[in-house]
C-alpha cells in the first residue's frame, strides 16, 4: 500500500519533531529555548522597539511603528489561518512528543511566534541592516524553540517564515 505525499508529509514532519523534541530532555538546552520562546512571545520585541526609539528618535519611532503595524497584520493573519486549519499541537496528537512549555493556544499551524520573528527581524533589518548580528540568530533560535519544546512542527515553523517573509515585503513595498 502505497501513502500519499501528504502522508509522507506528515510522517517525515512528526519524525522530525520528535527528533527535535528529545534535545530537550538537556535541561541546558531545555532552559534555553525556554527563555527564547519566551522572549519571542513578544518582551524582546517590544524592548527593540523601545530602544530604537530612544537611540534614534523620530527614524525609531518610524521604524517602530512599521515594526508593530505588521505584528498587528502577522497576528491577524495567523490567527485565522489557525482557526481554519485546526491542527492540532504536535504533543497533542503524538504521545511520544512533550511539551515542555504550555502552549499559548490550541493549534499548531502556523508558528506565530515564528511568524512575528521573521517579520519583525525584515522590518527591523530594512531601518537598520546592523543589527542582523543580533536579530538573525534570535529569530532562528524562536524558530527552532516552537519545535524543540514540542508545541510545533517544522512545516509549521516553515510556513510561518515565509508568510513573515511575504507579510515583511509586501509591508516594505507599501510602506
Amino acid at each position: 500500500m502505497s501513502s500519499t505525499p501528504l502522508e509522507l508529509l506528515r510522517h517525515h514532519d512528526t519524525r522530525w519533531c520528535r527528533r527535535i523534541n528529545h534535545w530537550c530532555r538537556r535541561q541546558r538546552l531545555r532552559r534555553f529555548f525556554a527563555v527564547v520562546s519566551r522572549l519571542g512571545d513578544g518582551v524582546f520585541w517590544y524592548a527593540l522597539m523601545a530602544a530604537l526609539v530612544l537611540a534614534d528618535g523620530l527614524d525609531g519611532l518610524r521604524a517602530s511603528a512599521h515594526m508593530a503595524a505588521t505584528g498587528v497584520a502577522a497576528l491577524l493573519f495567523y490567527k485565522t489561518l489557525k482557526r481554519c486549519t485546526r491542527r492540532p499541537r504536535p504533543f497533542a496528537a503524538d504521545l511520544r512528543i512533550r511539551a515542555w512549555t504550555a502552549p499559548l493556544d490550541e493549534f499548531s499551524f502556523p508558528s506565530g511566534h515564528t511568524l512575528h520573528a521573521v517579520s519583525f527581524t525584515a522590518i527591523a533589518l530594512a531601518y537598520y541592516p546592523w543589527l542582523a548580528p543580533l536579530l538573525l540568530p534570535f529569530a532562528a533560535c524562536v524558530a527552532l524553540s516552537r519545535v524543540v519544546l514540542g508545541l510545533h512542527y517544522p512545516s509549521d515553523v516553515l510556513a510561518a517564515t515565509l508568510i513573515g517573509l511575504m507579510l515583511a515585503s509586501l509591508s516594505l513595498w507599501v510602506g
